[in-house]
């Protein structure tokens, strides 16, 4: 068995060799981030990936954000350090179902959550994040939206918008179990602090929430904030990023339970195999591709348009 400084050592001489960059997401395992060139939400990363000059990107997350990568980055090769690390959350969606909801409300446009698989995104008419969720269904000319395929996001996005919200029956595993009692009871023991929560919990959880946030929205006002104190609604891991950037303040987990083992599944080993033999490439057919690539833009462009 090596020992974790082998592995980083061989990571870094492989890393250079083959003209890689390592993105983890910030729910990642904390030795995994430390590794990495970037660490950031799903989008973001994949954005970054774009600007890089590198022939391979590692991907240290789940599969569909090796996915949005590869769909951003068609002449790169992506690698996925764990092929079996996958979105309990994009899994509940499939191409077919979301045809027949589209055949029920003929007269809707479907945004679809980025947490999704490239198939569902090019069958979407535009894609949206935590972040940009409601100013992405508000910019289109529709009265009517299929959202998929989390329905606690859906929830919040239908608090702030006029449009009629058809919902899918998907949701994050991690976030979903996060209760009210949860967090009312992290309230109680850490009183002044400030409580974030992300779009993916449920809507009683949002609503004794003081802010929420995406996971990079939660970064970015943690380091902004006067607040020494923060309770954190999200998966666990983002507190690795939070701690290392703001050291002089406080970061307490709304639950323990709040942990994704498909987050976990990639490690320095798995890493360094990938890297190693050039394995578990993600490929996407081009239709796809050039399809899902078509409902990123047009998020984006609703960015550039503000």
């Amino acid at each position: 068995m090596q020992d974790r400084q082998t592995i980083i050592n061989k990571i870094q001489s492989l890393k250079k060799e083959r003209n890689a960059v390592i993105l983890a997401h910030c729910y990642a395992r904390n030795e995994v981030q430390d590794i990495a060139d970037f660490v950031g939400d799903s989008l973001g990363l994949s954005q970054q990936a774009v600007d890089q000059d590198a022939d391979v990107i590692v991907f240290c997350g789940v599969s569909f954000m090796a996915e949005s990568a590869a769909v951003l980055s068609p002449e790169k090769t992506v690698l996925m350090p764990d092929a079996d690390a996958n979105c309990p959350m994009a899994e509940m969606v499939d191409v077919s179902s979301l045809r027949e909801m589209k055949k029920a409300n003929p007269d809707a446009m479907v945004v679809c959550y980025v947490n999704t698989r490239a198939d569902v995104k090019a069958e979407s008419d535009v894609c949206c994040t935590s972040a940009n969720a409601v100013e992405v269904v508000n910019s289109l000319d529709a009265d009517e939206i299929i959202f998929v395929p989390d329905k606690n996001l859906a929830a919040y996005v239908a608090k702030h918008t006029d449009k009629k919200i058809i919902p899918w029956n998907g949701y994050c595993p991690v976030h979903n179990q996060i209760l009210e009692e949860d967090l009312l009871l992290a309230m109680h023991d850490h009183r002044d602090a400030e409580v974030m929560a992300h779009p993916e919990c449920r809507s009683r959880v949002l609503e004794d929430a003081d802010h929420v946030f995406s996971t990079t929205g939660m970064l970015k006002y943690a380091k902004e904030s006067a607040c020494n104190d923060f309770i954190i609604s999200t998966e666990q891991g983002i507190l690795h990023q939070l701690e290392l950037e703001n050291p002089d303040k406080r970061f307490y987990p709304v639950s323990e339970f709040a942990f994704c083992p498909d987050m976990k599944m990639i490690n320095l080993q798995s890493v360094l195999r990938s890297l190693e033999n050039m394995e578990n490439v993600v490929n996407v057919p081009e239709e796809v591709r050039l399809g899902a690539k078509r409902s990123l833009d047009r998020m984006l462009d609703v960015g550039r348009s503000r």
